[in-house]
């Protein structure tokens, strides 16, 4: 059916014929399109009056509603985001991507975290030099309470495992290297007062033969000599690298019948009453207190 349109229609101008409309585009030579009406229904459908266009499908629900695989050979730019999965590959070196498509690329290239990038491979790039100094330091040294801890200084605490979990094994407390040697320089214990007193089992060695030397483990003990003969203790000079400190007692009891002689050593002098050195008889005791370098006083019964 041949349709008249009017003969000097204006740009834009919607003319309409038996409920199809048409509209006048000066744009494309001055010809009549359809508009809001259905060509090819399957293939085109354009819904003027909800400003839609559907491609493969008669009932646009959005601007441009397409039903199938679309190919777009240009670049697109979604200013609103991307919703839904997107699949294939992305090629060009032009054009940019926004909205949830660039958020979903960042979060695949790179990770940042108070400043902190890390990026696929896990190593850490600290955001400035500051942070890159504080890394090395943590990697290289650990102080605690003024005392460091370099890589090789094992600190193992009763109730924690090298992970730092509970251990319920109850290792004792074992600490080396620089904290070994924080804890070692402190210094020697030079008074002690104890209100209730301080009581200790006297630790005894026991000797059963003729001839003894006396060694640093002695001191404080009491040393027994027990033998029918004649016992010689003898008290040695100058010790290395450690010796008896000033101050150091000895206690000597004679367990056996044979006389028990305290001898000096070379370079050792013992003071004692009337020069006396032998033990008086069988369970008589006697002590020796050192007072000097290689200088000792011998008290008790002596004969």
């Amino acid at each position: 059916m041949a349709i008249d349109f009017p003969n000097s229609p204006s740009a834009g101008q919607i003319y309409t014929v038996n409920g199809k409309q048409w509209i006048h585009d000066t744009a494309d030579g001055g010809k009549w399109i359809a508009y809001g009406a259905s060509l090819a229904p399957d293939i085109l459908k354009v819904d003027s009056a909800n400003n839609r266009v559907g491609i493969n499908q008669t009932s646009p629900a959005y601007g441009l509603d397409v039903t199938g695989t679309a190919r777009v050979t240009g670049v697109i730019t979604a200013s609103g985001g991307v919703v839904g999965n997107v699949t294939g590959n992305t090629s060009g070196t032009s054009g940019s991507t926004t909205g949830n498509a660039a958020t979903a690329t960042a979060l695949a290239t790179a990770r940042t975290i108070g400043g902190t990038s890390f990026d696929g491979t896990a190593n850490i790039t600290p955001a400035n030099a500051t942070l890159a100094a504080t890394a090395t330091a943590l990697a290289n040294a650990r102080t605690i309470g003024g005392v460091s801890f370099d890589g090789t200084a094992n600190i193992n605490l009763p109730g924690v495992n090298a992970t730092g979990n509970q251990n319920t094994s109850g290792t004792a407390a074992t600490v080396t290297g620089a904290a070994q040697s924080a804890i070692t320089s402190v210094g020697t214990l030079t008074s002690l007062t104890v209100s209730g007193g301080l009581v200790a089992p006297l630790q005894i060695n026991a000797q059963t033969g003729t001839t003894y030397t006396f060694v640093l483990a002695d001191a404080g003990k009491m040393v027994t000599s027990s033998n029918g003969s004649a016992q010689t203790l003898t008290v040695p000079p100058t010790l290395s690298p450690t010796d008896f400190a000033v101050g150091t007692q000895i206690i000597v009891q004679a367990i056996g019948s044979g006389t028990v002689t305290l001898a000096e050593g070379s370079g050792v002098t013992i003071n004692s009453k009337d020069d006396n050195k032998d033990i008086d008889g069988q369970y008589a005791a006697a002590t020796l207190i050192k007072t000097a370098t290689n200088t000792w006083s011998l008290i008790g019964a002596l004969a």
